[in-house]
Formats: structure tokens, sequence, C-alpha cells
């Protein structure tokens, strides 16, 4: 039997004021700035031709960025949408800390907002589809899920992202080395 060719691409959005500055953007709609418009242009370079299936988190920073670069229509999957950081929306690690010495997103309680334990029933949610078609995809998405999403491709618990550093407007590529689910390229600028 052939081994699985199927490649998914991994695209998180452009910079934006948020992202620059650290603070934990999860359902709040973020515009891109002008730097993470003109990321967003360049990944198109970095992908391979558009004849492949493109989805995309419905937050308009992933929307734009997929936009952008050249990357449209995109399936619109809820599941792809960022971690809700509750109480903590809007706020940097820097700051929880003051108020709660060594907290992390990774493993701290989160009011209001998701466990890290739902976030991965989300991705695993997005990898069943993944595995139900041999094409190659592209998700344009977040930090955290992204990251989440590849954790649970090579069999880590949802946790397992937080040693997955990703910049804004960088791509990764899941995939196989024979039958087992690796991460092929990881964090890459195009």
């Amino acid at each position: 039997m052939t081994p699985p060719a199927q490649r998914i691409f991994l695209v998180r959005h452009g910079e934006t004021e948020w992202s620059r500055s650290g603070q934990h953007t999860g359902r709040t709609d973020i515009p891109l700035t002008e730097h993470g418009r003109e990321q967003a242009a360049a990944l198109g370079c970095g992908l391979p031709d558009r004849a492949f299936p493109i989805w995309s988190s419905p937050l308009s920073r992933a929307r734009e960025t997929c936009k952008l670069a050249g990357f449209e229509p995109a399936r619109i999957d809820e599941d792809l949408l960022e971690w809700n950081y509750g109480v903590y929306e809007g706020r940097t690690t820097a700051d929880i800390q003051k108020d709660i010495p060594g907290w992390s997103v990774w493993d701290s309680p989160i009011p209001e907002g998701e466990s890290i334990e739902q976030v991965g029933e989300r991705v695993d949610r997005v990898i069943a589809r993944l595995l139900e078609t041999s094409e190659d995809v592209g998700l344009f998405a977040h930090g955290h899920i992204l990251r989440i999403l590849a954790a649970r491709w090579i069999g880590l618990p949802p946790v397992g992202g937080r040693l997955l550093a990703l910049d804004t407007a960088t791509i990764s590529v899941l995939g196989y080395e024979r039958k087992t689910r690796v991460v092929r390229q990881w964090n890459v600028r195009p």
C-alpha cells in the first residue's frame, strides 16, 4: 500500500496590533496591521498552486490573510477559531502574572473561556475531517489553535503545543513519513 502523500498547510494570519504587543487575542476580531497585510500578501509565494481546498477561521484576520495570499474562497470552519481566553482576552501573560504568579495559558484555568482540553477536542474534529480526504488542505488560522492542532496531529496531548512556537505570517506543513503523521516543516516565512 502506498504511504499517504497528503500535506496540511498551516498558515498563521499576519500581524495585528495585539499579536505585536503580545496580548491574548482569541475571539476579539482584531484587523491586520498594514505590516500584517504585507506579510499576508507575501504568503502566497510560499504556498503551492491553489488547486487544493482551503479552510479558514471565521475571524477577519485569518480570512483577510487568506484573501491577500491569493486563496479565496475558503470554507469557513468554526473549529479553527482561536482559543477562547475568557477573562484574559486582551491581556499579556506578563500582566496576568502580576495578579497570578506563574500563570500560563497552557496549564492554568481560563475563567469564562475554554480549557485546553476543549480546544483539543475542537482540533481533533478538524483532524478527523482532514483524515476523511487524501487531498492537500490549507488551514488559515491562529497561533495557539494551530500549535495545538500540530501537537494532536503527531499524537501529543494538547499541551504539547507549548513546544511549537509559531510566528505571525508563517507556513508550517504537516504530513507523513511512511504512514506516521509528522511535522514536515515548521514556522517558515516565505
